[in-house]
């Protein structure tokens, strides 16, 4: 197997086309309803797909392609990208639905303080919809990748 482009490693390189087309996708994706491309999306969390999972499950089925679906380094891969997901669906939205409710509060009671309260950032995790569809798209990256991943 020849180098890749990131460190040599051609995993890392498929890795980061799965991750850069669900952020790609979600600067573009509000071009449907807004009519606008938002490239604030390039770099931020949440919304649909999930790039966490795109990547994670993309290094999964990435290793799995090259070293095998039975190997120590595939389950090594699966629990992680299974453990990423879990917190995307989880802890991570659940810490954007508690910043919206402290926001709300802090907008109540503006009045009451003498600085500014920087508004805590809400848009952080992901439905299990989102969360899915960034594990096919790191699937499908993942397979039509094959060739790179295997020359």
């Amino acid at each position: 197997m020849s180098n890749g482009l990131i460190f040599g490693n051609k995993i890392l390189d498929v890795v980061f086309i799965s991750a850069f087309t669900a952020q790609i996708y979600k600067c573009f994706s509000p071009v449907i309803f807004k009519r606008k491309i938002d490239f604030t999306r390039l770099f931020s969390t949440g919304g649909m797909p999930s790039s966490h999972s795109s990547s994670t499950v993309s290094l999964c089925f990435s290793v799995g392609i090259v070293k095998g679906f039975s190997t120590t380094e595939f389950a090594i891969a699966f629990i992680f990208s299974l453990v990423t997901m879990y917190d995307a669906t989880g802890i991570r939205q659940e810490a954007g639905k508690h910043a919206k409710i402290l926001n709300s509060i802090i907008e109540e009671k503006r009045f009451l303080y003498k600085e500014e309260i920087k508004e805590l950032k809400e848009f952080l995790g992901h439905t299990p919809l989102e969360v899915f569809a960034g594990a096919i798209l790191g699937i499908v990256i993942s397979f039509l990748m094959k060739g790179y991943l295997l020359s």
